[in-house]
């Protein structure tokens, strides 16, 4: 019996290494999300394919938030997340499966053909092994506080997801630019409820 259950155990870690790596079969993408695309309803808005696949964290990386332009006006009315290589430092995500029919919907979101991010590949550290993923940079940072409302969507994709306690009270202390008008947060509440 010891050894029917040891080989359970290994079978169930076999299969629970390759689940990432089969989730990106053909005609499908991994994404690594790490701002408001953390929370699945922002992201099922204009991807509906995305599927969870895991969670992760980059390593020399460091999360930042701010604008591609100086005083520009966007849809969540602050800074929005990116990434900056940084040794030392790691930014934890959310691992997505989405099928290509939804990449050009997802870089649209992004801003890439208006040049605001560029898209990026990157392997991410998950409990299953390394995955390759597509992400997304922003271009000509510039430092900008988030609005309480973006604050708001990566804290509850961050919770959503279980990324570890620490990590979500670093989130939760970013400090935000108080806008406190309508946002992209009213259409993912309407889609939550």
């Amino acid at each position: 019996i010891i050894h029917l259950l040891n080989y359970i155990v290994f079978i169930y870690f076999i299969l629970a290494k390759t689940e990432c790596a089969s989730m990106s079969r053909a005609g499908h993408f991994m994404y690594f999300a790490f701002g408001s695309n953390l929370l699945k309803e922002r992201l099922q808005l204009a991807n509906p394919s995305a599927i969870f696949c895991c969670t992760g964290r980059l390593k020399d990386y460091v999360l930042k938030f701010g604008l591609w332009e100086q005083h520009v006006d966007n849809r969540w009315h602050g800074g929005v997340a990116t990434i900056e290589f940084c040794p030392g430092e790691e930014v934890w995500g959310v691992v997505w499966t989405l099928s290509n029919e939804n990449l050009m919907s997802l870089d649209n979101q992004e801003g890439v053909s208006q040049g605001m991010y560029s898209p990026l590949e990157v392997t991410v550290d998950t409990d299953n092994g390394p995955v390759v993923c597509r992400t997304y940079q922003m271009n000509h940072f510039h430092t900008c506080p988030p609005s309480p409302q973006y604050k708001q969507v990566v804290c509850l994709g961050a919770e959503q997801n279980s990324l570890p306690v620490d990590y979500v009270k670093r989130l939760e202390a970013v400090q935000t630019n108080n806008y406190s008008g309508p946002s992209i947060l009213d259409q993912i509440k309407g889609v939550m409820k």
